[in-house]
């Protein structure tokens, strides 16, 4: 049974783009809104309820709360997930969204069942679920590795863990994983389809009614075919930065009052509105030559939004550059997502110790553990500055190795309460961007007294094992210690060790290391960490952890320019395992010990199981294309991920392709305060299987490891109780996951800004690419050179026509191609899930503006 869609290509209508918005009512708008638009000082927008009111609401089950999420692609829609996990909540049309912006915690109003949508059962219509602000299709994959790799959110052991479980989302929605959408049918010009039948193509339409459900009374109909629409009442929490880069623009009405006063920004995300902007802060010479500023980016904030306007009111803030420049773009992307780059402030900096160089005193040495004279070393990127951890390894008499943790005491610096703390907490998180880290902490904690570089004194946290050479744990131990690490060894310099287990290192070909510790000793621990790494790693697996490694994207930089001169995919090899198995380890352990002595006060990390209708979608996908995955717990779904494929390129392509797409339905990994679940079986994290779980090992980047490390000591009578009562840490803990959230959007749109400049400088760039997913005229790529997502559109390409339809439920399309001379025949190419396409990416000529576009199939046999 097939149910086909044939489709003429009308190459001149052009790839559909939405334009920035004013408030022009949608369908859904006209629906719910009571007063008409026309006319002075009419009300646009329903005013929002009062807080009592919505309070009480809120308690009666009346309204519901939850983050906007607004589709980058289609502006006018807008979801909220569901409170019972089952679709998302639907809110059409930006009179609908009544002000709220991306990512603002909002409080909506069902509307009434006629007015929800009908969603069509052969699921042709995709846009029904939140889009997310990883919108991945258009985006990178996975995280790119900056260029100033702090262990950073590259490499780092739990970031990898958790990275591709942070929302990696379709644009338009997370009904993506079907794709088998049928948009609109376009209509077609006449001589396109004359041309089509004069090389003999059928054209067969269905009509709308076909489409849908027979019955398209929502009150008529099941609610499995329909999706719940609401309305905005009240915004809970601006969330948004309210901040947005874009162009100005002189008004169109020139004879208008407000010409003499007003200027019109146009942010770039077309999710903010259009904002009328005062000329007095516009350019002095802008309203004489408007043209000059053309491609001049602004940075606006949103001040306000009445209710009988269409737009917006902004000020201008500042003047970035020319857009598609890095510096201007990337300046912009830190605004937009609320990321303090400011200079630290003379009270914060009067909290790190003023006498230089600073040495440790006596009386601290004293109360510490000394290391001093122990191998030990870090393992970290090349480009690597703040080094949070270190590692040891050493045989004990009985063949037993005792083995530790070593990671940089940040606590000591930063104390409660301070005004460094307070920054440090605001900022929660070290932002790395391609070229450079926005440190959450000042340079002379991050790079000198806090980071563990070689052969200098620096105190630390340890957690230490002993352990069995099959990494069974027989005692453990923690502890404030201090160290002198003896080397600082790149990834590559560890690999080259593993690899080279009986080689003979000269001098030139590692860092300099420490005269009490030689080249031999530091290789045998590292030859040791790797196989115990080897044994902890496959227990996990045994245990029921789940891993999804993302393609991630690196770039490397001109020396001069900054410019990116190349990119490639990361490799994560056995060294990266190695870290990532023992900070694993360590978390695990202080996640343990400090809920053991503050159950109510623990500050642990959570990562909850997959969205039920986004996982059963998922089933219901790779039945339909005949894979056999067992998706019942996280260790069967890496069990099945892992061995559905064969080694072959063909293999390893569709297995980055549906770890993509099982990324998915995995939500975030999230901080939270034990005394405010009370259920313990939330505390568990699905991806790593097991009941508790924190981060303690990079507090020179993460304000919860700082958090952590107060706690751990406290636990160990080194220190008096932590002074943050439950509902603070909880609070704390909700500001790190949403500047964690804001940190990847920024990671990913750094990468996003460094490949689409690459494309430009270097394009256009061919690669293999591999398809995964099928709408009626278009399909997504997964581009495997460089890990991108992109859509290609039929009708950009010189097509005869195509046909779309489904085999069953798999959906399919052929192409029908030109002939490149009058004297050869059409060339037919069939476009299914998992087909291996040629493609090509080339710039657009708009600034950071690239397609991807299909390579003609060889018409040898």
């Amino acid at each position: 049974m097939s149910n086909s869609d044939s489709r003429i290509n009308p190459r001149q209508l052009g790839t559909p783009r939405g334009g920035s918005y004013a408030a022009v009512p949608t369908s859904g708008d006209r629906k719910n809104r009571n007063k008409p638009a026309r006319g002075k000082k009419k009300s646009i927008f329903e005013a929002y309820m009062s807080k009592e009111d919505v309070s009480a609401g809120l308690k009666r089950g009346e309204l519901i709360q939850g983050p906007l999420r607004i589709n980058p692609k289609k502006y006018h829609e807008a979801f909220i997930p569901s409170p019972d996990g089952t679709r998302d909540i639907f809110i059409d049309g930006v009179v609908a969204r009544n002000r709220a912006l991306n990512g603002d915690i909002v409080v909506v109003r069902l509307l009434p069942r006629e007015q929800w949508k009908v969603i069509k059962p052969d699921g042709s219509d995709k846009e029904t679920e939140a889009t997310h602000e990883s919108d991945v299709p258009e985006d990178m994959l996975g995280t790119c590795v900056p260029q100033e790799a702090a262990k950073g959110d590259a490499v780092s052991p739990d970031v990898i863990i958790e990275a591709q479980f942070d929302d990696n989302d379709a644009e338009h929605g997370q009904d993506h994983l079907q794709d088998t959408l049928a948009h609109d049918i376009k209509k077609l010009s006449l001589d396109t389809a004359e041309k089509v039948k004069a090389a003999g193509i059928g054209a067969v339409h269905r009509t709308k009614q076909e489409e849908v459900p027979k019955v398209n009374d929502p009150r008529l109909l099941p609610d499995k075919f329909l999706q719940r629409t609401a309305k905005v009442v009240y915004i809970l929490e601006k969330k948004h930065s309210r901040a947005a880069t874009g162009f100005i623009k002189l008004l169109a009405d020139k004879n208008s009052e407000l010409f003499k006063k007003c200027a019109m920004f146009s942010p770039v995300d077309h999710r903010v509105p259009r904002a009328y902007v005062s000329l007095a802060d516009c350019p002095s010479d802008f309203v004489a030559r408007p043209e000059d500023y053309s491609n001049m980016l602004f940075i606006c904030r949103i001040v306000d939004w009445k209710e009988d306007s269409n737009f917006a009111s902004g000020q201008l803030a500042k003047s970035l550059g020319q857009a598609g420049e890095i510096e201007p773009e990337t300046e912009g992307i830190l605004t937009e997502y609320g990321v303090d780059f400011s200079d630290f402030s003379p009270e914060a900096l009067e909290c790190l110790p003023q006498s230089l160089p600073w040495v440790i005193s006596p009386g601290e040495m004293a109360k510490r553990r000394d290391l001093r004279k122990e191998c030990i070393f870090t393992i970290d990127p090349s480009t690597a500055k703040d080094l949070d951890d270190a590692l040891s390894c050493k045989q004990l008499p009985d063949g037993n190795f005792e083995v530790g943790v070593h990671i940089a005491d940040v606590s000591y610096f930063v104390l409660e309460e301070t005004a460094l703390d307070r920054v440090a907490s605001e900022r929660a998180t070290s932002v790395y961007l391609v070229q450079k880290v926005i440190p959450m902490l000042p340079k002379l904690l991050c790079e000198e007294l806090c980071s563990l570089n070689p052969m200098r004194d620096r105190l630390t946290f340890s957690v230490m094992w002993k352990v069995t050479p099959e990494g069974k744990i027989l005692d453990e131990w923690f502890g404030r210690t201090v160290i002198c690490s003896c080397a600082k060894l790149s990834y590559d310099h560890a690999q080259s060790m593993i690899e080279n287990p009986g080689k003979v290192f000269s001098p030139e070909e590692l860092p300099p290391v420490s005269p009490q510790h030689s080249v031999a000793k530091i290789q045998q621990a590292v030859l040791n960490l790797h196989h115990i790494a080897q044994h902890l790693r496959k227990q996990r697996f045994i245990d029921g952890a789940l891993r999804l490694d993302q393609l991630k994207l690196s770039f490397t930089l001109d020396q001069e320019s900054g410019m990116p001169q190349g990119c490639y995919i990361y490799q994560y090899r056995d060294s990266n395992k190695l870290v990532e198995e023992f900070m694993l380890l360590a978390n695990m352990a202080v996640a343990h010990q400090i809920y053991r002595s503050f159950p109510e006060q623990a500050l642990l990390r959570r990562h909850p199981p997959p969205q039920t209708k986004l996982l059963n979608d998922l089933m219901e996908f790779c039945h339909q294309v005949g894979l056999e995955i067992d998706f019942s717990s996280a260790g069967s779904l890496h069990k099945s991920l892992n061995e559905t494929f064969g080694a072959d390129k063909y293999s390893e392509a569709r297995k980055e392709v549906l770890t993509n797409m099982f990324s998915r339905p995995m939500q975030m990994a999230q901080y939270f305060c034990t005394g405010v679940l009370k259920d313990e079986i939330l505390f568990r994290h699905y991806a790593l299987n097991v009941p508790f779980y924190t981060h303690f090992t990079s507090p020179i980047r993460r304000y919860a490891d700082v958090v952590v490390h107060r706690l751990l000591s406290a636990s160990l009578g080194i220190s008096s109780p932590i002074k943050m009562e439950k509902e603070t840490i909880q609070r704390q803990a909700e500001h790190c996951n949403d500047r964690k959230m804001a940190s990847k959007r920024v990671q990913e749109l750094s990468a996003d800004l460094f490949f689409a400049i690459f494309v430009r400088e270097c394009g256009p760039l061919e690669s293999e690419a591999m398809v995964m997913g099928v709408l009626n005229e278009a399909f997504d790529v997964l581009v495997l050179k460089f890990g991108v997502q992109k859509r290609i559109y039929c009708n950009a390409l010189p097509l005869l026509g195509f046909h779309f339809q489904k085999v069953g439920r798999k959906p399919e399309l052929t192409l029908m191609w030109e002939p490149e001379r009058p004297e050869q025949e059409s060339v037919s190419q069939e476009i299914t899930i998992f087909t291996l396409v040629e493609v090509v990416l080339k710039s657009d000529g708009a600034p950071l503006k690239y397609s991807a576009l299909l390579k003609r199939p060889s018409t040898e046999k």
